[in-house]
């Protein structure tokens, strides 16, 4: 069983905001593949339902961001799960727009909901690291973090969530490689090609070909300084 976790913070208020990708791509996730309702539970809420051949929680934290880890808790210690049964999606100031890494362990970087996390389960579960850019200057981060995603944003944004959800089956089977190549089929497809070559440009026309000189080397000096 896996519990896949998408941080954001709760209300209408906040849904369109950069620091809201997490629940953005569990919502995807959970209408693509048939999940159930949500239902309030473990101070968020819940979605259950099968991706490939694992069972699957969805958790949205309603605790605010910065206590994302008081319900990550509560719903690990119910289903007995371990760090290890834990994916966490998240925004990610140290990715371009775009961009989607997987990464399993390690600091928070000073994100408040992975910081809130790392205190009530450790620091070693999975995450899915959602690249929004960076503002340029750490005193410009909250105020960006908490703005919505701008129009212009809304193509690499809908391949992302949608290339998240493909992939989300491979995710719950721990194959990562699999989800990152998902991803990548949405957020940079392959060119096209139909195999042909062009065709061939026709050959330049060839002129009368050259008469041969039957003159003696001296007539060709004579007739050079003629």
């Amino acid at each position: 069983m896996r519990l896949f976790v998408g941080l954001g913070n709760p209300g209408a208020k906040y849904a369109g905001n950069r620091h809201n990708i997490g629940f953005m791509v569990l919502d995807r996730i959970a209408s693509d593949h048939g999940f159930s309702p949500w239902r309030a539970k473990f101070q968020g809420l819940t979605s259950e339902g099968r991706l490939g051949r694992d069972k699957v929680v969805l958790l949205k934290p309603e605790t605010f961001m910065n206590l994302s880890g008081q319900a990550v808790g509560e719903a690990m210690r119910f289903y007995k799960l371990t760090p290890a049964d834990v994916v966490v999606f998240h925004d990610e100031l140290d990715l371009a727009p775009g961009k989607v890494r997987t990464k399993t362990g390690g600091g928070h970087a000073g994100h408040n909901g992975l910081r809130s996390i790392h205190q009530h389960i450790g620091p070693d579960y999975d995450r899915v690291r959602l690249g929004i850019g960076h503002p340029g200057h750490k005193d410009r981060v909250a105020p960006y973090v908490l703005s919505d995603f701008a129009k212009a944003d809304q193509v690499w944004l809908d391949d992302v969530i949608r290339g998240c959800s493909d992939g989300a089956a491979a995710l719950a089977d721990g194959e990562a490689a699999k989800f990152s190549n998902a991803v990548a089929l949405r957020t940079a497809p392959p060119r096209s090609s139909t195999g042909t070559k062009p065709p061939k440009a026709p050959p330049a026309p060839q002129g009368e070909a050259p008469k041969e000189d039957t003159r003696t080397p001296f007539e060709r000096l004579r007739d050079k300084f003629q």
